[in-house]
């Protein structure tokens, strides 16, 4: 008689396993900011450090202002000398067209005096052209009007461009984020719109990109139409609880070269455990299969004719049996045809089985408390 083979088994189990997708998947910041200089000058100050957390709205580089207070001061001397050469201009057309009406009223006076022989044609000749000086005087005041009203406009221009000249002297933080390196120092003189000074990227919420293979697209489209699709991550090489997300958004056209799309999960990573560039192993849920029959992923053997396990019959010998395997979930795989809940599998011990063989099931070793 035989020898009994000692085996570990496993019940074949029925249970609600989820339908998911499993790829790899990198880290990307929310949003990046690399910040430059928008005028000429030197850097007077350094408002953090390297790596710092900033808010939004946070000061962070100084620019020597006196070179733009310089201009300021001189804007507003302009402002207001051509202001006082408009009222000046302003007064000098009220007198001047005051004597102007005056003047063409004696002109005309004298003008009818001089048809009715009671007054000198001299004397007429001397009232319009004072009455004619006096209008060309109201015409040289209107142009000087609009000179220092087109003066005081250009000033208007230049003063505004000075206050925002002086207001780029002063750098903050367009973001909430986490600053990098820190690229120029205090004393170097950097140029409007050149090298960025330090880059910051929005670290919360955060990104998570990966592309599945395109048969996948028409079933997440359905799903995300349905409701939020849920999506974990975990770093790569860690034993980690994974991070929760949500899939926010499907590229619009599939890689043709890969067959691909590319999908995008947001998460709160309030707790930073996601850091941009990290490659993470990316998990989308799509559903619930009901009702699946499940066994350890170790009870699948292959072999010559396909997929196959050793199933423990009840008079303790084995049984070769093909299945039809489908997806892994958790350590456990799904078998779409050839079990029935309730059967025993071979999880460990297969090695030495035959068909018929007879078997010793090992009882599971207890882990003591303190051992």
């Amino acid at each position: 008689m035989s020898q009994a083979v000692p085996v570990s088994v496993a019940a074949v189990l029925i249970k609600d396993v989820p339908v998911q997708i499993r790829v790899i998947g990198t880290v990307e910041a929310y949003s990046t900011v690399s910040i430059k200089s928008m005028v000429n000058g030197e850097i007077v100050e350094v408002n953090f450090t390297e790596g710092q957390e900033v808010r939004n709205g946070a000061p962070l580089f100084e620019i020597d202002p006196r070179p733009f207070q310089a201009d300021l001061r001189r804007n507003q001397a302009n402002l207001a000398k051509d202001t006082a050469q408009l009222q000046q201009a302003k007064a000098n057309l009220a007198r001047d067209t005051a004597q102007a009406q005056n003047a063409a009223v004696e002109s005309r006076r004298y003008e009818q005096l001089v048809a009715k022989g009671v007054a000198a044609k001299q004397q007429y000749d001397q009232y319009r052209t004072n009455a004619e000086a006096l209008e060309a005087a109201v015409r040289a005041d209107q142009a000087a009007i609009e000179n220092a009203s087109e003066a005081i406009r250009a000033d208007s221009a230049a003063l505004d461009n000075s206050k925002i000249q002086l207001g780029y002297c002063t750098i903050c933080s367009p973001i909430e984020g986490r600053t990098g390196s820190l690229i120029v120092h205090q004393g170097n003189v950097v140029k409007a719109n050149d090298i960025a000074m330090v880059v910051i990227n929005q670290l919360s919420p955060i990104y998570v990109n990966f592309a599945v293979p395109e048969q996948y697209l028409p079933e997440i489209r359905s799903y995300m139409a349905l409701g939020k699709v849920k999506v974990e991550a975990v770093p790569a090489n860690t034993t980690e609880s994974p991070s929760h997300g949500v899939l926010t958004f499907i590229d619009n056209a599939v890689d043709s070269t890969t067959g691909t799309i590319k999908l995008k999960a947001t998460y709160v990573n309030s707790d930073r455990r996601l850091w941009p560039g990290q490659f993470v192993n990316v998990v989308v849920t799509l559903a619930s299969q009901p009702n699946a029959i499940v066994v350890p992923n170790e009870a699948v053997q292959s072999g010559q004719q396909g997929p196959y396990v050793f199933v423990v019959k009840p008079d303790l010998t084995a049984e070769s049996r093909l299945v039809t395997p489908g997806r892994v979930i958790g350590g456990e795989a799904v078998i779409e045809k050839g079990l029935q809940p309730g059967e025993k599998v071979v999880t460990d011990g297969q090695l030495r089985l035959v068909p018929g063989a007879k078997v010793q099931i090992k009882e599971p070793v207890e882990v003591k408390q303190g051992s």
